[in-house]
Formats: structure tokens, sequence, C-alpha cells
């Protein structure tokens, strides 16, 4: 294993041993002991609740900035960025509970709301990826005959690949942060833990469902750092 790879991931399990101590001493022994189940069961509820949403806005997000990206579709790619643009201009409570009038409550409607929440940065970032490749490789793709998708496949995607995976990252961030308020509108998440702990001024629970909903957004967000680094060619 490369040598910088090795200390990045040792730095990880420090980190994440830290947090984890951090938690324990916090909260205590004993309400881990008694949150164990919940914590393992909303857990479940809540990566079901982010991976189904991101799901669906990668397959939504990826290839809507590759079409605005094409040079026909440029001049009014920011105008149709707008549309994009729903679920970040309306808080997240106002989109779910709009989410809720129209189908009503439950997972899908959740699931709808941060599907919303997460889709700008990734058609934003695919796009801005994608119009940063540098006309030479474009010109060099041309010239030794490739046709059109195989230049996006073989030049432009991959060398876009870093700034795609950016927009991942904090699609992620935002869809796992906004998850717990699913509870508001009848999803389990770690929300069941919080809000709960707000209302009952259990300050045990309340800290420990954030903490583990701050543990899930960096364990996601350091894996996804670490296939950037796989896939970018310029990896360290």
């Amino acid at each position: 294993m490369h040598k910088s790879t090795l200390t990045r991931v040792l730095l990880f399990i420090i980190g994440i041993a830290a947090v984890l101590a951090l938690i324990v001493w916090g909260v205590g022994p004993e309400t881990l002991k008694e949150r164990k189940v919940d914590l393992v069961y909303l857990g479940q509820q809540h990566m079901f609740l982010v991976f189904s949403s991101m799901f669906f806005a990668l397959l939504v997000g990826i290839p809507s900035g590759v079409l605005l990206s094409r040079p026909a579709a440029r001049g009014f790619a920011e105008h149709i960025m707008q549309i994009f643009n729903v679920g970040n201009t309306l808080p997240p409570l106002a989109v779910l509970a709009l989410a809720m009038v129209v189908i009503g409550i439950g997972d899908t409607p959740a699931i709808i709301a941060l599907f919303l929440a997460s889709l700008l940065p990734i058609v934003r970032n695919t796009y801005a990826g994608l119009c940063s490749v540098p006309p030479a490789m474009l010109e060099a793709a041309n010239g030794i005959g490739m046709t059109k998708w195989q230049r996006l496949c073989q030049v432009e995607l991959p060398n876009a690949m870093p700034v795609i995976l950016s927009g991942v990252r904090i699609a992620t961030a935002i869809n796992v942060g906004t998850a717990p308020l699913a509870f508001l509108i009848g999803a389990s998440s770690y929300g069941e833990m919080i809000f709960p702990g707000i209302y009952l001024n259990d300050f045990p629970t309340l800290i420990l469902g954030a903490a583990a909903t701050a543990l899930f957004a960096l364990i996601l967000d350091s894996l996804l750092a670490a296939l950037g680094r796989l896939l970018s060619p310029h990896a360290s």
C-alpha cells in the first residue's frame, strides 16, 4: 500500500476511534447499552433513506449534467439549472411538508424530498467538470477518430470525475444532515432520537442521535474521498 494511502487510513481509523470515545464519554455506556437496538435499526433506516434518494439523484443528475454540458445546450444551461434548484431554494422542512401534502407520510415523500435537496450539486458539478475539460484533449480525441460517445466515456468523464465526485460528496453531506427531519413526516431515521431528545430534554439521547448522524456523514465522505483518489488519473 502506498505510504500516503496508509497514512490516510490510519488517520481515518484514529479519527473514528476518537469520535466513538467521545460519544461513549458524553452519553455514558448505560445509554449506549439501552439504545443499542435503536441505534442499529434507525441506522439502517437512515441509510435506506440516504442511499435510495442518492441513487435517484445520481440517476437523474449525472445524465442531466452531461446533456447541459453539450455545446448546443450551454446557452440556456444556467436557466435549466434553476429547475434543479427547487430543493435548495425552499427550506428542507417546507420541501418535506410539500412532499407530505402531495404523497402522504412515510418513506416515499422523505426520499423524494431528499432527492430534490441532493440534485443540484450533482447536476452543477457534472456540468462544470465536463465544461472544464481542456479543449486540446477534445481536439486530440476528435483527431484520432473517436465518436462523440467514445470521447465522452474515455476522455471527458474521466477528466471531470474529481469535480463530479466533489458534487456527490456535497450532495451526500446535505442528504445525511437533512434525513433526520424525515422523522417529522413519519419516516424512521436518527431523527427519532434527536427530536424526542429535544422535546423531553433527554440530552444523552439527543447527543447520541446527532453524533450517530455526524459519524455516518463522516464515514460516507471519507469513502467518497477515497473513491475520488482512486478514480482520479492524477491521484497521489
